[in-house]
């Protein structure tokens, strides 16, 4: 009995001391992190910087954290954010994000508010903490650019996997419902309110390829850049306007695609006139797509669903034969 209690004695003291030197480590390297970025430039700053959680778990908190990046002019800012782990798993992390943070980029200010917003993350057990895998969850989650300027989502999940396709690959999917854009949005992309406020779904499985890992030193450094985008499955519900699409397009060395994706669209006239609308068509072209998609649709059998090819060369976007403006550039 007396060998069976010194045991049992002894693998606590080992548990507490295996604990008291995992927390100080997590401790000292977040602070060591944030001290990093600032000499190379950053705004570290926050009120306090705690780990608890003995005996089983290392729960980091930061208080009052403001991050920044003033060369890119990207900063962040939030009362409270919390990383949570099993002390028996160091390289599985459960994010969780405050209520409400405030996102600035060059171009705007973002208010946000939240019911819940988390994130599971998976790293490589090694020093370079390569992403393995990922799910981030949200819930009513509401983006104010101006008192009356918000943009809001009932549900979205978005995971993403190391991809067995290629190296430094991953897997992509997204499902968001209940996408509300805000009024200028809304007035931009639907300014004679063709459709309903909302859209209904959202939902994305592709596979993006990139030429470098996603891990610490994406973060701290140079991030990696999208060479490939394999897209399974795209379906977008808005209203009685449906668009699926699938296919791949390469990215070329100045971010432009090409490629071709195959697109399904149901309604599709009313999407012509959404385009023509918010002047991303002008009368003309608008005019053209029309009569030429419409006699492609009426071969097909549907006049109302359109399946045709969405092409990208030269940095042109083309529909079926016809151009219908410049290519989307993916990086910068």
């Amino acid at each position: 009995m007396r060998t069976i209690i010194g045991i049992l004695f002894f693998a606590i003291l080992a548990w507490f001391g295996y604990w008291f030197i995992g927390s100080s480590t997590l401790e000292t390297a977040t602070k060591t992190w944030l001290q990093d970025r600032q000499e190379q430039g950053w705004i570290t700053e926050y009120s306090a910087l705690d780990v608890q959680g003995f005996p089983n778990r290392f729960d980091s908190t930061i208080m009052d954290f403001n991050l920044a990046d003033p060369k890119y002019g990207w900063a962040w800012q939030a009362p409270k954010f919390q990383v949570l782990s099993l002390s028996y798993k160091p390289n599985h992390f459960i994010a969780a994000w405050p209520d409400s943070q405030v996102v600035s980029t060059p171009h705007h200010k973002y208010n946000i508010t939240s019911d819940d917003m988390r994130a599971s993350l998976i790293f490589e057990p090694n020093t370079t903490l390569a992403l393995d895998r990922a799910t981030m969850t949200l819930a009513n989650l509401t983006i104010r650019t101006g008192p009356e300027e918000a943009s809001s989502i009932t549900s979205a999940i978005l995971a993403t996997r190391q991809s067995e396709t290629s190296q430094y690959a991953h897997d992509i999917a997204f499902d968001g419902k209940g996408f509300v854009p805000s009024k200028s949005l809304k007035a931009q992309i639907d300014p004679t309110s063709l459709l309903p406020a909302d859209f209904e779904t959202v939902a994305i499985e592709t596979t993006a390829h990139f030429d470098a890992p996603w891990d610490r030193i994406a973060i701290e450094a140079a991030k990696p850049n999208l060479t490939r985008l394999d897209v399974s499955q795209f379906d977008a519900k808005w209203g009685e306007v449906q668009i699926q699409a699938t296919g791949s397009v390469d990215v070329n060395a100045n971010g432009y695609p090409t490629g071709k994706l195959s697109v399904r669209a149901k309604n599709w006239r009313e999407m012509i006139q959404l385009a023509m609308a918010s002047g991303a068509l002008d009368a003309t072209t608008g005019q053209s797509l029309e009569t030429g998609l419409g006699l492609i649709a009426m071969l097909s059998g549907n006049k109302n669903t359109l399946d045709v090819p969405l092409s990208f060369a030269n940095r042109v976007m083309s529909i079926g034969p016809i151009p219908i403006g410049p290519a989307p550039r993916l990086k910068r």
